[in-house]
């Protein structure tokens, strides 16, 4: 009798589980936006004249280092899907009808593409010179940095 029982007993084949995928990537998220968002109003509030020294030019200087391009797109990357995964669980939960809960996982999966996607494109593409008139404030330093 227990040669039956335990010849019965077939193994699952082991397949990705994204739910569980989900769960860990919110948890090792959580942890790296702590330290990137900490990081970030460290840097913007308490050094070099904290919130007073925040302006056009503060932000030009500082993406105009990789490293500060960088840790912003990291923040954005995590944020977002971190977000995203965090609804899309909301929906998982929450919505009872199949075809809702599909169209609405999709459209934000898609909203959380586009804005990494143009996000990221706005990080490594600023310009401070773009636009700058030759009456305004910053038509010296840009004329510096051209020659």
């Amino acid at each position: 009798m227990s040669a039956q029982v335990a010849a019965s007993v077939a193994r699952r084949p082991r397949k990705s589980n994204l739910e569980k995928i989900g769960w860990l990537f919110m948890r090792g998220s959580g942890v790296i936006l702590i330290v990137l968002i900490f990081g970030h109003l460290f840097v913007n509030l308490m050094l070099d004249g904290g919130i007073h020294a925040i302006d056009f030019g503060f932000v030009a200087g500082k993406y105009a280092a990789p490293f500060w391009q960088w840790w912003d797109v990291l923040m954005l990357w995590f944020a977002l899907i971190h977000g995203a995964n965090g609804m899309r669980t909301i929906v998982n939960d929450y919505v009872t009808h199949a075809g809702v809960r599909k169209v609405l996982v999709w459209a934000l999966g898609l909203a959380a593409a586009l804005l990494i996607i143009l996000g990221t494109l706005v990080v490594f593409t600023f310009d401070p010179c773009n636009g700058v008139l030759e009456d305004g404030a910053m038509w010296e330093t840009c004329q510096a940095l051209v020659k």
